[in-house]
C-alpha cells in the first residue's frame, strides 16, 4: 500500500470519528494558545524594560547626596547636601570613562502662558544634561555655556508641557513665566514617555542650573553655595562600568576629604545595572509563563495518546482485516501515526488563530502591552507536531504488532 492510500485511510478515520478527534484536539488547541499568549505577554514586558533602559539613556550612574545622623538616628540619601557643582566638572575632567556628568537641581512649580497654566517638574542643569540622557531637541535649540553662566532666562520644555500649554502652536520664542519668572522657550524636547516608575518624562521643563540657582528655586536647601540635588554621569561605551564607578568614588572621597575609614558622604546608583537587572528578570518571566503553557501542550499529548488507545482497541478487527489482506506492519503504523500527527497539527493550527486573538483581547481588555513573535507561533506549532509523533508512536506501534488472526478472532 502506498503512502498516499495510507493518509487518506487516515485522515477517512477522523472524519468517521468527528466528536472524538475534536476533543482529542482540545488539549493541543489550549496548550498553543496558552504558549503564544504567555509568550507575547512575557515579550511585552521586556519590550518595556528596554524601552525603559533606552529612554533612560546607556551606562547612567547617578550621583546623590548623603545622608545626616542626629542624635543617633541616620536620615536617608539626600538628606545632607554634600556634592556641587564642582564635583561634576571635576568629574568630566578627570575620570577618563565619563563621556559627560551633568549636575542638576530639581524642584516643582506652575508654568504659565498667557491665560493657560501648568503644574510640572523643574530642572535646572547643564548642556551636558541632554547629552547624558540621549534625549534630541525636536525644535529649536539646547542651552549655550553664556547662557549658564550668565544665568540667562531660558527654558527648554517636554512634549507634555509645550501640548498642555500651546496646543498645536510652536513653543518655540514664546515667553512662560515660572515662579513669577519670564523665561524664554528656546527649544522643546524629544518625546521620551515613562520612566520605570510610571512617571511621565516629557512633563518637564530645564532651565539653567544657574537661573534655576539665582531666580527660580532661589527658596531651594540647595540654592545655597554651588550645592546640587544629583549628578547624573554617562560612561563612555566600550568603557568598563565598574572601573568607571571606583574612579568616580575615588576622586569624590578625596575632593570631600574623607579619611580611610570614612563613609562616604555621597551615594552612587548604577541605573544600568538596575534596569539590566529587571530586564534579565522579565526573560526569566517569560521562559517561566512559556514552561507552565507547555505543560498544557503535554496533557493534551497524553490525551492523544489515550485516544489513540481506545482507537487501537476499537478497530481491532478492522486491523486484522487489513493485515488479512496484505498491509504490513509498518502501514498500520503509518496509518495511526499519520492520524496522531494531523489531530496534532489541526489543533495546533487552531490554537494558534486563538493564541494571536487572545493575545490581542489581553492587551485590548487587560490594557497590558503584548507582543506576538513568529518565533513563538513556529515554536507551538512545531512543538504540537512533536506532540503528535511522539505520543502517538506507542499507539500506532502496538496497532502495527497486532498478529492478523488475533486481530480478527477479537471481540
Amino acid at each position: 500500500m502506498n503512502f498516499a492510500a495510507t493518509i487518506k485511510i487516515a485522515l477517512l478515520a477522523l472524519r468517521v470519528n468527528k466528536m472524538r478527534s475534536a476533543l482529542t484536539m482540545l488539549g493541543i488547541i489550549i496548550g498553543v494558545a496558552a504558549v503564544i499568549i504567555m509568550i507575547a505577554v512575557g515579550n511585552g514586558a521586556q519590550a518595556r524594560v528596554e524601552e525603559q533602559i533606552k529612554s533612560l539613556g546607556s551606562n547612567i550612574i547617578l550621583v546623590l547626596n548623603g545622608s545626616t545622623t542626629s542624635s543617633g538616628a541616620r536620615g536617608g540619601y539626600g538628606s545632607q547636601p554634600t556634592i556641587t557643582e564642582d564635583d561634576a566638572y571635576a568629574m568630566n575632567k578627570e575620570v577618563a570613562e565619563i563621556h559627560a556628568a551633568a549636575p542638576s537641581l530639581r524642584g516643582s512649580g506652575q508654568v504659565v502662558m498667557g491665560n493657560t497654566n501648568w503644574s510640572t517638574t523643574l530642572y535646572g542643569t547643564t548642556p551636558e544634561y541632554l547629552s547624558v540622557r540621549e534625549w534630541p531637541i525636536v525644535e529649536g535649540r539646547g542651552f549655550e555655556q553664556a547662557e549658564i553662566n550668565g544665568a540667562s532666562k531660558v527654558a527648554l520644555i517636554g512634549q507634555t508641557v509645550a501640548i498642555n500649554l500651546f496646543g498645536e502652536s510652536n513653543p518655540v520664542d514664546q515667553v512662560v513665566r515660572v515662579n513669577k519668572v519670564p523665561l524664554t522657550v528656546i527649544g522643546v524636547l524629544g518625546r521620551k514617555g515613562q520612566n520605570m516608575m510610571g512617571q511621565d518624562q516629557d512633563d518637564i521643563l530645564l532651565m539653567p542650573i544657574s537661573t534655576a540657582r539665582k531666580r527660580v528655586l532661589g527658596s531651594s536647601r540647595y540654592s545655597a553655595g554651588r550645592n546640587v540635588g544629583s549628578i547624573m554621569v554617562k560612561i563612555r561605551d566600550g568603557a568598563n562600568m565598574e572601573e568607571a564607578e571606583t574612579h568616580m568614588r575615588e576622586l569624590m572621597r578625596q575632593r570631600h576629604r574623607l579619611q580611610q575609614g570614612q563613609d562616604d558622604d555621597f551615594y552612587v546608583r548604577n541605573l544600568s545595572e538596575i534596569l539590566s537587572a529587571q530586564e534579565a528578570s522579565s526573560k526569566v518571566i517569560t521562559l517561566l509563563l512559556a514552561a507552565v503553557a507547555s505543560v498544557s501542550l503535554l496533557v493534551g499529548g497524553i490525551g492523544i495518546m489515550n485516544i489513540m488507545l481506545v482507537s487501537v482497541t476499537e478497530r481491532t478487527r478492522e486491523i486484522g482485516l487489513r493485515m488479512a489482506v496484505g498491509a504490513r506492519g509498518k502501514d498500520i503504523l503509518t496509518q495511526f501515526l499519520v492520524e496522531a500527527v494531523t489531530l496534532s497539527l489541526i489543533g495546533g493550527a487552531i490554537g494558534i488563530l486563538l493564541g494571536i486573538g487572545g493575545a490581542m483581547a489581553v492587551a485590548e481588555i487587560a490594557g497590558w502591552r503584548t507582543e506576538l513573535s513568529s518565533a513563538s507561533i513556529v515554536l507551538a506549532a512545531g512543538f504540537a507536531g512533536a506532540v503528535g509523533i511522539f505520543f502517538g508512536y506507542y499507539p500506532a506501534k502496538k496497532a502495527s504488532r497486532l498478529l492478523p488472526i488475533e486481530a480478527l478472532r477479537y471481540e
